[in-house]
C-alpha cells in the first residue's frame, strides 16, 4: 500500500474511544490524524501509549491538531467522538474539515443524534457507529483498552453502502471488528435499552456501579420498568425489540465485574452529562408517538433538578 492509496482518517475528540479506534485504523494501514485539545502537547510529542489485550496499540498520529481550522486537507473519514451535550455545536465544530467526499462517522452515545448532522451535510455519507468497547484514559495520552472493541456501523438512516463496508473492513483488519448493518437505527435502540436505564439510574444512585444496581431487588425492579418503557418507545418508532432482551441484558450485566458507566463517572467528576442524548431524546420520541413513559420522565426530571442544584452551588445566584 502506497501513501496515496491510504485511507485518510481524522479523529475529532481523541479521548479514550476516539484514540482507540484511531489506533485500530492506524494498525490497518490508514493515515490517522487527530484533533486533540486537552492532551495536545503530550500527543504531539509522544503519540498515544495504549495497552490492550490485542497487543501494544501505541501509535503516533500523522498530524495532531489543536483545532479544526488547522486541518487543511479533508479526510476520507471523519470520526466524531465527542460527547453529545447541550450547547455543543457539533455541526459547526466539524464543518471546517468536511470535504465533498468526506464520510462523517458518528461514534457517539444516544438515540436520534444523527439527524442534525445529516441535515447539515446532505451531500455527504453519514455513518452511525456504536462502540462495543471497554476503554479508559489513564493519563495524558495514555489509554487502557480492557475488553471488546467491535464497532457496529451503517449508513444513516439505513443501508450498508460502500463507505460503511470499507470502514468495516479496515476495522476487521485492525483487529477490533467492524459489524456493518443496514439497520443501524434499530441497533442504536438495542444499545439504548441498556444505556437509557443504567446510565441515568447510576446518577440517581450517587454514581452507583453495575454491581450495586443489579444487586438490589428494588433497583432491579426499577431497571426492568425503565427498560420496558424503552421497548414501547422503540416499537412506536418502528424498531420493535423482543422484551426478552431485558432479562438477557440484566443477566449479562451481572456477569461483568462491577464498573461505573460513563454517565456515573461524569457525574462523580462534575462533568456535563449526556442526559438528552441518552434519555431526553427517548422521551421526546415517546411524546411524538403518544407513548406514556412516566418512569423515564421522572428520572429525567430528577437528574435535571440535581444539575440545577449543582449549577447553583458552582456559582449561581445565592438565595
Amino acid at each position: 500500500m502506497t501513501a496515496s492509496d491510504r485511507t485518510r482518517v481524522l479523529v475529532v475528540g481523541a479521548g479514550a474511544i476516539g484514540s482507540f479506534y484511531g489506533a485500530i485504523l492506524h494498525r490497518a494501514g490508514a493515515e490517522v490524524s487527530v484533533v486533540c485539545r486537552s492532551d495536545y502537547e503530550v500527543v504531539r510529542e509522544h503519540g498515544f501509549r495504549m495497552t490492550s489485550p490485542l497487543g501494544d496499540l501505541s501509535f503516533r498520529p500523522v498530524a495532531v491538531y489543536a483545532g479544526m481550522e488547522e486541518c487543511t486537507q479533508p479526510p476520507d473519514y471523519l470520526l466524531l467522538c465527542v460527547k453529545v451535550l447541550d450547547g455543543v455545536d457539533r455541526v459547526g465544530l466539524i464543518r471546517p474539515a468536511v470535504g465533498p467526499e468526506t464520510a462523517i462517522v458518528l461514534v457517539e452515545n444516544g438515540i436520534g443524534i444523527e439527524r442534525e448532522v445529516a441535515e447539515a451535510f446532505p451531500g455527504n455519507t453519514v455513518i452511525s457507529g456504536l462502540g462495543m468497547v471497554g476503554v479508559s484514559r489513564v493519563g495524558p495520552g495514555r489509554i487502557r483498552h480492557n475488553h471488546y472493541g467491535r464497532l457496529v456501523l451503517g449508513d444513516y438512516p439505513s443501508g450498508a453502502g460502500e463507505r460503511s463496508r470499507k470502514l468495516g473492513a479496515l476495522l476487521d483488519e485492525g483487529g477490533a471488528g467492524g459489524e456493518v448493518t443496514a439497520t443501524v437505527v434499530a441497533a442504536r435502540w438495542r444499545k439504548c435499552l441498556w444505556n437509557t436505564a443504567f446510565n441515568p439510574l447510576s446518577v440517581l444512585g450517587g454514581g452507583a456501579d453495575t454491581g450495586t444496581m443489579t444487586g438490589s431487588e428494588s433497583t432491579e425492579t426499577l431497571l426492568r420498568a425503565l427498560m420496558a418503557e424503552v421497548v414501547e418507545v422503540a416499537a412506536a418508532d418502528g424498531h420493535p425489540m423482543d422484551a426478552e432482551l431485558i432479562d438477557q441484558y440484566l443477566e449479562r450485566t451481572r456477569t461483568f465485574p462491577p464498573y461505573r458507566n460513563s454517565m456515573a463517572l461524569d457525574y462523580l467528576n462534575g462533568r456535563p452529562l449526556e442526559l438528552d442524548a441518552i434519555l431526553g431524546n427517548v422521551i421526546r420520541i415517546a411524546e411524538e408517538n403518544g407513548v406514556a413513559v412516566p418512569r423515564l420522565d421522572t428520572v429525567y426530571r430528577s437528574i435535571r433538578m440535581l444539575q440545577d442544584m449543582q449549577a447553583s452551588e458552582d456559582g449561581g445566584p445565592e438565595g
